[in-house]
């Protein structure tokens, strides 16, 4: 395929000129990239908000069972999971807020591409082997490090579909049915590298991550909220309770006894056959990791530390059972299906 010259894909919604944002590649860069015919693409974004994202279950809990029994309390009402603004920094007034990781003072660009995009796409359509399914597509994916930024996540009511006629298409949430479950958290990622293909898929799976992720993965500021023992408005002033909270400073994760974190995972959507209607399935095996959690405070985020935790080597397993040990694999198989 042609090459695209100044590729400007969303060049629209950049928000920065200066050396340090993220840009599209010119014929050049592209060129050096690819080395061959097929399509490239830089998706030259340096920064993504969203005002309020929120996943609905239009059919809730179903009603089942007495008072203190384990799932009691369904309405069958559609309820929603709700991210939004924390009030607090950059998701002060966003729920998720999403632009290049350059926590690093003393190099700001490590944990970026070289084009200083948010991610390169090289994709190449290939007619295939028929014994391996045939024609597929292959997009070789290369995404910067990222710092994602997510506000206050909790649950509420949700509001009507939009019927005909209605002036938008926003649903949203009834905010006087609500109650916060995190009061927020920080994600910073190194940069990865991940190949998918589509149609046919002989890497053996729908996307592969196989991929060292400098300077590991960082879960800071993780704060889960209690409102079963609010109290009043909740202002946390005499007579009025606030919402209890469990806060971590920071999580950390690498390999063991290393600060870079390698990602090795195989996903796959299945699809439906017989009585199952199919699901996306994640098989990790990426080996041993280390897991640091600095400043765990209890009852509050002003709370005294009581600490820090490490764990060491920590390995998980799949298949096999306590009669054949043999059997066990190394890492992690995880299955995502609606209900």
């Amino acid at each position: 395929m042609k090459k695209f010259t100044k590729l400007a894909l969303v060049s629209s919604i950049a928000l920065t000129t200066n050396a340090m944002a993220m840009q599209a590649m010119d014929d050049t860069a592209l060129s050096a990239t690819t080395g061959q015919d097929g399509l490239s693409i830089g998706i030259g974004i340096s920064k993504i908000e969203i005002e309020k994202l929120l996943i609905h279950d239009n059919d809730g809990l179903a009603a089942k069972g007495a008072a203190g029994d384990l799932g009691f309390g369904g309405t069958s009402k559609a309820g929603a999971i709700v991210i939004k603004g924390n009030g607090e920094g950059k998701t002060a007034n966003h729920g998720v807020v999403i632009e290049a990781n350059m926590s690093d003072a003393t190099n700001p660009t490590k944990y970026l591409l070289a084009s200083h995009n948010l991610a390169d796409l090289v994709i190449d359509t290939d007619a295939g082997e028929t014994a391996n399914g045939g024609a597929f597509i292959n997009v070789a994916a290369q995404v910067a490090g990222l710092e994602i930024n997510i506000g206050e996540i909790g649950v509420s009511a949700s509001n009507a579909k939009p019927v005909a006629g209605a002036t938008s298409i926003r649903r949203g949430n009834d905010d006087n049915n609500y109650n916060a479950i995190l009061s927020g958290l920080t994600l910073k990622t190194g940069k990865m590298d991940a190949n998918i293909q589509l149609g046919a898929a002989p890497q053996g799976a729908m996307i592969k991550l196989n991929t060292t992720m400098v300077g590991g993965l960082e879960i800071a500021n993780l704060g889960i909220l209690d409102n079963s023992t609010k109290q009043g408005t909740g202002d946390g002033t005499k007579g009025n309770r606030a919402a209890g909270q469990i806060f971590i400073e920071s999580i950390k994760f690498a390999d063991a006894n290393s600060t870079d974190l390698t990602l090795k995972q195989d996903i796959s959507v299945i699809g439906k056959e017989g009585a199952n209607n199919g699901y996306i399935q994640i098989i990790s095996h990426g080996g041993a990791k280390d897991n640091y959690v600095q400043g765990i405070r209890l009852g509050s985020k002003t709370a005294a530390s009581i600490g820090d935790m490490e764990v060491q080597g920590l390995q998980t397993y799949y298949g096999g059972n306590t009669l054949q040990p043999a059997g066990y694999t190394q890492g992690a198989k995880i299955t995502i299906s609606g209900h």
